[in-house]
């Protein structure tokens, strides 16, 4: 485990507060940085259209549009629906190098981006975990 999140970019909200508002594994996940078991999530193989929104705060993060199945476990997306809704940090953490994806609305942790996903499509795999995330589906 890396360490708890404890800033948001609209201020700080106590831990409390979020231990209220999420399930426990969300929290570990989301606030705490950790990681769900790969082929646990309930979006992983998910082929429903709509969006995919920050399960702590609701920013709209990724489109159905780009998701993909990378064989990993996790949902997987070539492209955020906007690069202003998330941030991108080096995490140095158990002995990897990796890039951690962020909601830049509330701080909280989503997974990682790696450089092994589709190259007609970038090659880009945002891999992140399904507790992470609140699907909205297409109403048409």
């Amino acid at each position: 485990m890396m360490g708890k999140v404890s800033k948001n970019n609209s201020g700080s909200i106590p831990d409390e507060e979020w231990k209220n508002k999420l399930t426990p594994e969300q929290y570990r996940v989301l606030r705490e940085r950790g990681t769900e078991a790969p082929f646990t999530g309930k979006y992983y193989s998910s082929k429903e259209i709509g969006v995919y929104r920050c399960a702590a705060c609701g920013q709209e993060l990724f489109s159905s549009e780009t998701k993909f199945d990378s064989g990993t476990g996790w949902p997987s997306f070539t492209d955020p629906m906007n690069l202003k809704n998330i941030e991108l940090k080096e995490d140095d953490s158990l002995g990897m190098r990796r890039t951690e994806v962020l909601c830049k609305k509330c701080g909280s942790h989503l997974g990682h981006v790696f450089d092994d996903g589709p190259r007609d499509k970038g090659g880009k795999r945002y891999c992140i975990n399904s507790c992470s995330l609140d699907f909205k589906g297409d109403k048409k």
